[in-house]
């Protein structure tokens, strides 16, 4: 199926991948697109998508995923080389839940300046008495 075929009339992201929409692109090929982000959390606040419509990284194919990350590794080098960033934090969301509020696949590459940034990307840790985890580590290794 060509990539006419394969993107969402509405979806912001595969309005930016036709061109309809328009970004500051820092890479492009003929399957994945990065740009700048347009309300970011920091100085070179880098978004990786896919052309093709994905609602997650939960449906990509192992070859489009792998590549995605071969290109945020790429940009996060530049941001560390370029930008004097101390460090990178990349992370795509699933689901409403867990933050995403673009259903296309993407990947966010946060620069991070300094401990003082203002960014909080950290969990508070649960008590492990709370959970049976040989169970839980069963149940997903026999799903996987």
């Amino acid at each position: 199926m060509s990539f006419e075929e394969h993107y969402q009339e509405n979806c912001i992201f595969c309005k930016i991948a036709r061109g309809e929409v328009p970004c500051l692109k820092v890479y492009e090929d003929q399957e994945i697109l990065a740009f700048l982000d347009t309300s970011p959390a920091s100085k070179g606040h880098t978004l990786v998508i896919t052309k093709e419509h994905f609602d997650s990284m939960l449906n990509v194919p192992e070859d489009l995923l792998a590549k995605t990350f071969r290109v945020a590794q790429k940009i996060a080098q530049a941001l560390e080389t370029k930008l004097g960033a101390k460090g990178i934090n990349i992370l795509t969301n699933i689901h409403e839940i867990a933050g995403q509020s673009v259903h296309h696949f993407h990947v966010h590459i946060i620069p991070r300046y300094g401990p003082n940034d203002g960014l909080k990307l950290e969990c508070t840790p649960l008590k492990l008495e709370k959970f049976n985890l040989p169970v839980i580590a069963n149940d997903i290794k026999s799903s996987i």
